[in-house]
């Protein structure tokens, strides 16, 4: 069984870089062919992995100790559910998991698209197997999860007691996927720089392949912080662990493109902003991967200390180098078609927001890479606690939540003092009534009285506008309040 995985992830490495050449030679030369046959080797690739896949869970399910990764991640008095989180518990497995869900949504990319973006998809196809073609070659040079023990023990070490916990059934599989995910917008960047197809047909491609990584992400990380609060008693949700802020690095700055990607689908504007945000986004995503199994930070999340930091660390850096020198070389296409017209303005929110939003990414990565960088400088590695990032991120966040409230209600291009003032009003009266009341029950922290009140004028603002929404759809298209809010919603 474990020479079958390796050789099936021997082949797809094979197949993904020939697939790789072959979609950029046949888009590039005009041979339809070609490109046919690198899609084609796209989908082989995808099921080489799953093969891979399969057999690694069957080794799990069988209690194959031969395999040095199963005896290493289980034991046979494990229960059905856990023996299948091994299959992501461990380095080896996690990148096999990261491998296969990348194919998936690879193939699924070219499936959908098949009669559409047909100048876009060959270089698409071309960056998705790349990376693909990248996570293998760690996995057959070095870190292989089929390599085998010179004995086969009669039991398994079996899973730290820390993952044996429900989230261990979620969190890692939803955030590697949305580390993966993040590749096809990236792809899909990319492939319209290469082409000079820089209009809004990437942008609405992507909406909904930036909206899927960047919710699983989401997800990842709550139940990430909720996993460590239950297990670890760490006193709180978040303790900016060096990997649980890897986790929310690209998670602010999707959130950051999927707001710009509005103004420039709507005004034409922060086209060269876009494509930074997505360059960025997807190396964050491997930053996430990479810092987990470096060793060069401390923490419990960590697989510790292994060969694969300096690999990961020139995929990066190359990968940057590519994306910057093809951007810089279109520069002069992706000029706004539209000046922003006022700060007051949905578009002057959206901009601030975005600011904000990379303002947070910038002073978390920094206080996580920092004693890095002092070790590096002085010899001495200066941690950075706790309480850096709450001094700092937390006024960024504060004024990033009033913004949620305040965005909303601003209409486009320019909104008048006295229109502004008028949208304003309700959502503040209705949070001056919980906001009283906390008072009265006696909360009086200055600190924790203006935070929930902003929570509370931000779940006014969502209220009105969700209201006024559904009742524009119940007045125009006749729907009942429920239908019309689920598809409001959908």
């Amino acid at each position: 069984m474990a020479e079958m995985g390796y050789i099936a992830l021997l082949l797809a490495l094979l197949v993904s870089a020939y697939s790789a050449l072959a979609s950029f030679l046949g888009a590039r030369r005009g041979y339809g062919e070609l490109w046919a046959s690198g899609r084609n080797a796209a989908y082989a690739s995808f099921a080489l992995v799953s093969l891979a896949a399969a057999v690694l869970i069957f080794a799990i399910f069988n209690h194959d100790f031969r395999i040095e990764y199963v005896a290493a991640y289980t034991s046979r008095d494990m229960s059905p559910a856990y023996l299948l989180s091994a299959f992501w518990a461990g380095n080896e497995g996690s990148l096999l998991f990261w491998a296969w869900t990348l194919a998936l949504l690879g193939s699924v990319v070219l499936l959908q698209n098949r009669c559409r973006h047909r100048e876009l998809l060959p270089y698409v196809s071309m960056v998705v197997m790349i990376t693909q073609a990248f996570f293998l070659l760690l996995m057959v040079f070095v870190s292989n999860p089929f390599a085998t023990l010179a004995s086969t023990p009669t039991a398994g070490r079996g899973m730290n007691p820390l993952l044996e916990n429900p989230g261990m059934l979620i969190h890692p599989p939803t955030l590697l996927a949305g580390y993966a995910g993040l590749t096809i917008p990236f792809a899909f960047a990319i492939a319209a720089l290469v082409t000079g197809r820089l209009g809004d047909d990437w942008l609405r491609s992507i909406r909904t392949w930036t909206l899927v990584p960047w919710l699983l992400l989401g997800i990842g990380n709550i139940l990430g912080s909720w996993w460590a609060y239950v297990e670890l008693g760490w006193g709180g949700f978040w303790a900016w662990d060096p990997v649980e802020n890897a986790g929310l690095l690209p998670w602010l700055t999707a959130t950051a493109f999927l707001h710009s990607a509005m103004v420039q689908r709507r005004r034409g504007m922060l086209k060269v902003w876009n494509m930074v945000l997505i360059i960025v986004t997807f190396h964050l995503a491997i930053f996430g991967t990479f810092i987990t199994r470096s060793g060069i930070v401390s923490s419990v999340h960590t697989f510790g200390v292994s060969a694969l930091g300096p690999l990961f660390l020139a995929f990066m850096g190359v990968g940057l180098a590519a994306s910057i020198w093809l951007l810089v070389s279109r520069l002069g296409r992706m000029k706004s078609e539209e000046e922003l017209d006022s700060l007051a303005s949905r578009e002057g929110t959206f901009l601030l927001n975005n600011l904000i939003l990379v303002g947070a990414t910038f002073a978390i990565l920094l206080g996580t890479i920092f004693p890095l960088i002092s070790e590096a400088v002085t010899g001495f590695k200066v941690t950075v606690g706790a309480p850096y990032f709450n001094r700092v991120a937390g006024p960024i966040f504060f004024l990033l939540i009033l913004l949620m409230g305040i965005c909303p209600l601003i209409g486009w291009r320019r909104a008048s003092p006295a229109n502004l003032v008028r949208n304003l009003l309700r959502p503040l009266a209705a949070a001056l009534v919980p906001g009283t009341l906390i008072f009265i029950l006696g909360v009086r922290k200055p600190h924790v009285i203006i935070g929930l009140f902003i929570c509370f004028f931000v779940l006014s603002t969502i209220t009105i506008e969700w209201s006024r929404g559904v009742r524009a759809r119940h007045r125009t298209r006749g729907e009942n309040y429920a239908q019309a809010f689920l598809s409001l919603v959908w």
